[in-house]
């Protein structure tokens, strides 16, 4: 991989740089909020529509694009397979993550990666879902990341620092791992 003075990984180091200063500065900005639209499809299918972005509370107006997100299950989960499932969803979801926060983190730290690869597993008990245990929680029993990175200037204990750093740093994982408030309520007609 062909790096510049300051792209690493990918990553902008001087844009980096200024979104620390623009945080530090303006901590409100740190505030940002995703949007989502779904609609059912029958069965097991949904479709999803990315939405607006929000920083501090405001649209992101260079935030355009919008991306069709498809979810079914697997023909022994009632599904149709025509699409990842939410399960599959959420170790995407971590496995983006982790990748962003190792790229920035180690862009930040001057580790040049020549490769990463993750291996992600999440495992659930369907007796939650089902309704057929109540001891038995509906959701993630365990996820499982295996972590396969390369560095042509860092030694392994260097890699193995990085790695601690964004399990701690990790937006996606530390919603995984700890409790999150999660609001539902049902629209008026």
């Amino acid at each position: 991989m062909t790096q510049t003075s300051n792209i690493l990984n990918g990553v902008d180091r001087d844009a980096l740089n200024a979104t620390l200063d623009a945080v530090r500065q303006r901590p409100e900005i740190a505030q940002v909020t995703f949007t989502l639209g779904t609609g059912w499809e029958g069965g097991c299918r949904q479709v999803a529509t990315t939405g607006e972005v929000r920083q501090a509370g405001a649209p992101v107006e260079a935030r355009t694009a919008r991306y069709t997100l498809e979810s079914d299950e697997p023909a022994i989960l009632l599904g149709s397979d025509t699409a990842a499932s939410p399960g599959e969803y959420v170790v995407q979801a971590l496995a983006g993550c982790y990748a962003v926060t190792y790229a920035a983190n180690a862009a930040a730290r001057g580790v040049e990666l020549s490769s990463l690869r993750l291996d992600m597993e999440v495992d659930f008990d369907l007796r939650g879902f089902l309704g057929l245990d109540k001891s038995v929680r509906p959701g993630a029993q365990e996820i499982r990341v295996t972590v396969h990175a390369e560095s042509p200037n860092t030694s392994r204990d260097g890699l193995e620092e990085l790695t601690e750093a964004v399990q701690q740093r990790s937006p996606i994982r530390d919603t995984l791992a700890n409790a999150v408030r999660v609001s539902t309520v049902l629209a008026q007609p």
